[in-house]
């Protein structure tokens, strides 16, 4: 019993056996699928890279293209027998470059491809084509680089270039090669997997002379390379190359939204640099140029920037009073004196809410911030004011001042909202009191703020107490779809859409006989708030906000000038010829656009402002 159960167990192992033998039989001399490549230089494998999905704008204008090109590629175990001196007279190089590019190929790796030569003109590529029989180990991949029809949107868009090493060791899934290229900042990196496509493979048999003999296997196991997908933004391309030339001879940004949406018509910021710098075969050059420059054109001002938001934060000021009832539209200050002076139009002018806003009165809300924070029972003013601060910080968040607002490129700044931690950190737990903190009355103190958040509030004011997600991109792909989860997610502010419109009148009168007069267009009803942020270095900087028109407002914007002083002399008019072109579709005021255009307020300390970036 027990010799037959051994008989059994034998004979099963013995099939087993026999059942492998014949499979890697089958595999290593019958099947062609699995003939080693490496084994044989009878096949060679081409990778096909795809053209890169293009960038339009809101309209279908071009905003970034591609302009093909070779690549070509080596592969160190293949080289033989090469006329190194023939070589470098072909490929006009020079021994060193040949020898230090040959010793970085082989330490990737003596048995794959990597790059040799970038980006050869169609040109050039007929050129040394027929030369090639004689260079074993080399070939041409067709590849691309980036064009720029817009010559604009540097800083949104931004570029792409080789793989940095450590992303290329740390790919969860093996896709890009040593030297790739990749988006590094911007639309380009953020939407990296929808715009590079994916590759192809084609299998080509060789005889010993490297004459192609037609594809491998009938081109079975060849994949076709599938084109990335365009992207289609919410850019209108008319208005950032108005934005362009408005913010000549100037340091700062811009911010337009539409409001309904949260599609971003316009994001500047300044100075800034041509985009075809890093494109094609002088990238390193200009980057390394572009990355010392103390004007720091990199710096995306517009997201990343920290600056007070000065008076326009009154707006905010006001409705959170008026939501928490600690003020009417009535509520009147007149002759109160506090810490914050006036601007000089006098007290007793101020018999209402509208009236403040209209002026941009500093006393009358810093009674308004002091009702906010004292809005309670406790006769404790450090119990008090940390309570009142609370409640206070909890509805300002909700207007994005604190917090990342979610915009589609990396880079986005939370800003700095300070609270009840904050204060405690530096003054010690109920060691602080509204005498402590009342600069946040007016937008200055310890506030810091984007230009996007900026413009989201106009936004916020123009849907009368909601936002949409900020966003640059409106569509992937021919359906235009498939846009990023949460682009399109409505934030309530808590505040009742009443207490929004019965400032209106306040706001629309800062253009036509406030603080912003230089922003009045007759027809086009615009509702803002200028402001000035104060600067510890330099001058301060010129802060505006506006959406238009009242009804149905079909843009929101907020432009920071730096250095440029008072908001309503630098940053209004900039602001409204971008909307007078939003609108009508046309500049009028010629006189306005010129006079602005050659306005300077580039200094010395312009450079060097934003000391918290």
């Amino acid at each position: 019993m027990l010799e037959n159960r051994k008989q059994i167990i034998l004979i099963f192992f013995f099939s087993i056996g026999i059942l492998y033998l014949f499979r890697l039989f089958y595999l290593q001399l019958l099947d062609p699928r699995y003939r080693s490549i490496e084994a044989t230089n009878a096949i060679r494998r081409q990778i096909q890279i795809p053209l890169r999905g293009q960038i339009y704008d809101r309209n279908h204008k071009l905003i970034v293209a591609n302009e093909e090109v070779y690549d070509m590629m080596v592969t160190p175990s293949k080289v033989k027998n090469l006329d190194t001196l023939r070589f470098c007279k072909v490929f006009n190089i020079t021994r060193g470059y040949f020898d230090s590019t040959m010793a970085t190929a082989s330490s990737y790796s003596k048995n794959r491809a990597s790059i040799f030569l970038r980006q050869l003109t169609k040109t050039e590529f007929a050129r040394v084509a027929d030369a090639m029989i004689n260079f074993s180990g080399f070939n041409f991949e067709q590849s691309f680089f980036r064009t720029y029809p817009g010559n604009t949107l540097s800083n949104a868009l931004g570029y792409i270039g080789e793989i940095p090493k450590k992303q290329y060791e740390e790919q969860k899934t093996e896709y890009y090669r040593k030297g790739d290229y990749i988006g590094l900042s911007g639309i380009e990196k953020e939407y990296e997997l929808e715009l590079r496509g994916i590759r192809g493979i084609k299998y080509t048999l060789m005889d010993v002379h490297a004459q192609d003999k037609g594809a491998y296997a009938e081109g079975k196991y060849d994949t076709l390379a599938v084109l990335g997908k365009n992207m289609y933004s919410s850019i209108d391309l008319d208005l950032q190359q108005l934005a362009d030339s408005l913010f000549l001879n100037k340091v700062g940004a811009i911010v337009a939204i539409e409001p309904k949406t949260g599609e971003i018509l316009a994001m500047g910021s300044y100075p800034t640099y041509n985009p075809s710098l890093l494109s094609g075969k002088e990238f390193s050059k200009n980057y390394s140029k572009l990355v010392v420059d103390p004007d720091k054109p990199f710096l995306n001002r517009a997201i990343s920037s920290f600056y007070r938001p000065g008076s326009t934060f009154k707006l905010v000021q006001s409705v959170v009073g008026l939501q928490q009832g600690v003020i009417t539209t009535k509520s009147s200050f007149v002759g109160t004196s506090s810490p914050v002076a006036c601007h000089g139009h006098g007290l007793h002018h101020l018999a209402n809410l509208n009236n403040a806003v209209q002026y941009s009165c500093n006393p009358y809300f810093f009674q308004v911030f002091k009702k906010i924070i004292e809005n309670n029972d406790h006769s404790n003013p450090f119990i008090g004011a940390r309570e009142g601060l609370l409640r206070w910080h909890n509805m300002v968040e909700k207007f994005g001042f604190g917090i990342k607002l979610g915009i589609d490129i990396p880079g986005e700044k939370a800003g700095l909202l300070p609270g009840v931690e904050y204060y405690d950190k530096i003054y010690g737990k109920n060691r602080w009191k509204f005498s402590n903190i009342y600069s946040l009355s007016i937008g200055e103190g310890e506030l810091g703020v984007n230009v996007l958040k900026l413009a989201n509030v106009a936004a916020i004011f123009a849907n009368r107490g909601y936002w949409i997600t900020p966003h640059l991109v409106r569509g992937v792909g021919s359906d235009k779809s498939s846009l990023k989860p949460g682009l399109m997610e409505v934030h309530q502010t808590g505040i009742e859409s009443r207490h929004f419109e019965s400032i209106m009148d306040g706001m629309e009168e800062v253009a036509h006989a406030g603080t912003a007069r230089r922003a009045y267009i007759a027809d086009i009803p615009i509702l803002g708030k200028t402001g000035t942020s104060q600067n510890r270095k330099g001058k301060d900087h010129a802060v505006f906000i506006a959406f238009a028109p009242r009804y149905n407002p079909k843009i929101a914007i907020a432009v920071v000038v730096e250095n440029a002083g008072f908001g309503g002399s630098a940053a209004a008019p900039i602001a409204s010829l971008i909307i007078e072109q939003f609108i009508r579709g046309r500049i009028d005021r010629q006189a306005l656009k010129t006079q602005t255009i050659n306005s300077s307020f580039t200094t010395v300390a312009s450079s060097k402002a934003n000391a918290e970036n």
